[in-house]
């Protein structure tokens, strides 16, 4: 007589619990159609590096741009934006056309004023610009401005 009501016995789970489960399948399912929408999962790795530049002007044409600390970077998502002599339009105001191919601590590099006769004017502004292999994001590392 037990086994037989065992097999016909129809309880299920307790409503609480169900609502519990239905509640925590929402949330998860909440978070991840978020993520995706959002776009927050793109941007992980798209974060501009921490370092520190300091810039050296001889009072002529040349300013040279030292990596003092910080992170090691990747010389050919650097570029040198302003009023600095580009010499070929391609890839010359990068890093590492520049350079060396990676900016760590201690690396140089000189350029020269755009018009390489009369040297920086009051108000010229060289930046040193990251952008994210993606091209996604950009971001000024540092700005040095002349003042005479």
């Amino acid at each position: 007589m037990q086994i037989k009501r065992i097999f016909t016995e129809s309880r299920a789970v307790s409503p609480v619990i169900g609502v519990i489960l239905m509640v925590a399948i929402t949330v998860i399912l909440a978070a991840v159609i978020g993520t995706f929408v959002l776009g927050l999962g793109d941007q992980v790795g798209d974060t501009a590096p921490q370092a520190s530049f300091t810039f050296d002007y001889d009072g002529q044409t040349e300013l040279t741009i030292t990596h003092e600390s910080g992170a090691q970077i990747d010389g050919d998502l650097v570029t040198i934006a302003g009023n600095v002599n580009v010499t070929d339009a391609s890839d010359a105001n990068k890093w590492s056309s520049l350079g060396s191919d990676t900016i760590s601590a201690g690396e140089s590099v000189v350029v020269q004023d755009d018009t390489a006769s009369d040297g920086f004017e009051n108000g010229d502004t060289v930046r040193i610009v990251w952008t994210s292999e993606s091209g996604s994001n950009s971001a000024t590392l540092q700005r040095w401005t002349y003042n005479a």
